[in-house]
């Protein structure tokens, strides 16, 4: 299968008080078209510096990404993301919301009666259309998450970037969100990237689990191949074996490989000779993450303003 999507030999370092932080070393990664990927690894691995440079929010120091066969410079509506943090505008409702990107994506390209259908349209798929009219003050949390997929999926992208977005919800929220999640892919067939630490929902809902050593100079540790059937029920999944083995490879290389001792120090690991072992924690990639409110306006208003880059 041609990638739709690759990283070759992406490498990233920030400058600190203390010198120069090297988030990412040699990333190498090949993403295929409708495939779904988890990036997973202890905090500060780097997981979300490799999704904001996909994204197109943050540039590589070397190497770089390409989405089909064109380098990424900037943001783009072909890169849809969603954070942890809805950042829906509280004043508007649902609707409003998700027409906000309608409106900039599409502008002279749909009529009127067009965007609308499209906005409750995508509303639908993620089971808001019932909701469309309150503003995010007046519904749940897992709700304005749902309205925040709907605003991405409305981009129609080709690519749909996930930073932890239902890490703040509670479980059974977390457990409905999954379920429509796998249904939406199912359907749309979209190509998604999600950054998780939740080694259930990597196993439930990807194609491929992608394990970041520890930071700094963070690498693709491992990369394990879901071999799992669709469509996917969890009830059924908790007592498969192979399910439950898939779980325990990644456990393994989590705790085991990559596992971080008391001290802050990462244990002995297969990871590289050259790779730092030192917990930097206070200058941890993480700390980078651009806020969702900033990179929602830039990802939306890029093509406003095609001077802009991120």
């Amino acid at each position: 299968m041609k990638p739709i999507l690759e990283l070759s030999q992406v490498s990233i370092e920030f400058k600190t008080p203390k010198g120069a932080f090297k988030a990412l070393d040699n990333i190498d990664l090949k993403i295929g078209q409708g495939e779904f990927v988890s990036l997973i690894g202890h905090s500060g691995c780097g997981k979300s510096t490799v999704l904001n440079i996909v994204a197109g929010l943050l540039k590589a120091t070397s190497g770089g990404a390409v989405l089909e066969g064109k380098e990424v410079n900037e943001p783009g509506p072909e890169r849809a993301v969603v954070f942890q943090n809805h950042s829906l505008l509280p004043w508007l409702t649902a609707y409003e919301n998700v027409e906000l990107a309608v409106k900039q994506i599409f502008k002279g390209k749909k009529s009127k009666a067009e965007m609308k259908a499209w906005i409750e349209h995508n509303l639908k798929l993620v089971h808001m259309d019932h909701a469309m009219h309150k503003r995010p003050g007046e519904i749940s949390g897992g709700m304005k998450q749902r309205v925040g997929i709907a605003r991405a999926l409305a981009m129609e992208p080709k690519v749909l970037l996930l930073d932890e977005p239902f890490g703040a919800l509670d479980a059974l929220t977390r457990a409905h969100m999954q379920d429509s999640l796998m249904e939406i892919q199912r359907d749309l067939k979209n190509t998604v990237i999600m950054i998780t630490h939740d080694v259930d929902e990597a196993v439930l809902l990807s194609d491929r689990i992608v394990m970041m050593t520890n930071g700094p100079a963070a690498r693709v540790g491992e990369i394990l191949d879901v071999n799992l059937p669709r469509p996917r029920d969890r009830l059924a999944l908790a007592e498969d074996p192979h399910y439950n083995h898939l779980r325990q490879e990644v456990l393994r290389f989590l705790y085991e490989k990559q596992r971080k001792t008391e001290d802050g120090l990462s244990a002995p690991s297969s990871a590289p000779k050259t790779e730092a072992k030192k917990n930097t924690s206070e200058l941890t990639p993480d700390i980078k993450k651009v806020p969702a409110a900033e990179a929602d306006k830039k990802v939306i208003n890029l093509h406003t303003h095609k001077d802009h880059v991120a």
